[in-house]
């Protein structure tokens, strides 16, 4: 049974000495399918390579509210262009983050960037990666809007609260579980997965970043997803199996366009 890894970053350079080995490797560790999520334009374009190259690997295409500097129009119109191919399955990370941004003129331009990314997404029909960081008012309420319009996607590293995760679930969202689950100071998010129906959490990584307990601080790779089973098993006192096949099935669910079978 294969853990669907929801959200990687196998596009940086921290994975450039050995790529292809580690990327090779994942069938043997039942890693499939993986979603690589474009940050950058320059991260987008590699993301969708790598999608054309590996057949288990899917590309969503957007661009990270940290680095809305790189997304020009003609780069809207790349992905808008790109978005039809059937190795593409999202649009994102798109979203908001206020820790990195404390500048309002800029944050005023993440939200901009935000809606018309949204608005892309709804005009190629395809699900959202939302990132948002410090951000949970501003995100929820420009969301609200996206969803009454059709808008349906997941929230990455979810980092609020319970309260809010459920806001999310009541209108469809799913809500992505990563490292952060396994930390000793996870308790919110621990307390999110015990509240929230399995049937609303994806597996992620977010990897090279985040990962899990006892691999902390060091680069995170999806052959890690086990132990992100295994402690949401614990929480909702379940198999680690039915974590992996409910989570894979909503995935499915969410990311249609993934066909790809072991």
């Amino acid at each position: 049974m294969n853990i669907f890894e929801t959200h990687a970053h196998y596009d940086d350079e921290r994975y450039n000495d050995d790529r292809d080995e580690l990327l090779s490797a994942m069938a043997a560790h039942n890693i499939a399918p993986i979603i690589n999520v474009g940050a950058s334009m320059d991260s987008a374009k590699e993301s969708y390579r790598l999608a054309q190259e590996y057949p288990f690997i899917y590309a969503a295409l957007g661009v990270h509210p940290s680095d809305i500097d790189t997304l020009s129009d003609d780069g809207m119109e790349w992905i808008r262009e790109h978005a039809s191919d059937a190795k593409v399955a999202a649009i994102g990370e798109i979203g908001l983050d206020y820790y990195w941004e404390k500048d309002e003129t800029v944050r005023e331009e993440q939200r901009g960037c935000f809606v018309n990314q949204l608005k892309l997404a709804r005009e190629v029909d395809l699900p959202v990666i939302i990132h948002s960081r410090e951000a949970c008012d501003d995100t929820l309420s420009i969301l609200k809007d996206a969803i009454d319009q059709g808008t349906r996607g997941v929230m990455h590293c979810f980092s609020y609260s319970p309260e809010i995760a459920e806001e999310y679930v009541k209108r469809g969202f799913f809500i992505g579980i990563g490292g952060v689950v396994t930390f000793k100071n996870g308790k919110k998010l621990k307390e999110t997965v015990e509240r929230i129906p399995l049937e609303y959490i994806l597996t992620e990584t977010d990897c090279p970043y985040l990962a899990p307990e006892p691999f902390r601080g060091r680069r995170n790779d999806s052959t890690y997803l086990p132990y992100i089973v295994q402690a949401i098993a614990k929480i909702k006192e379940i198999t680690e199996d039915e974590v992996i096949e409910t989570t894979a099935e909503n995935a499915r669910r969410l990311f249609a366009k993934v066909t790809f079978r072991a």
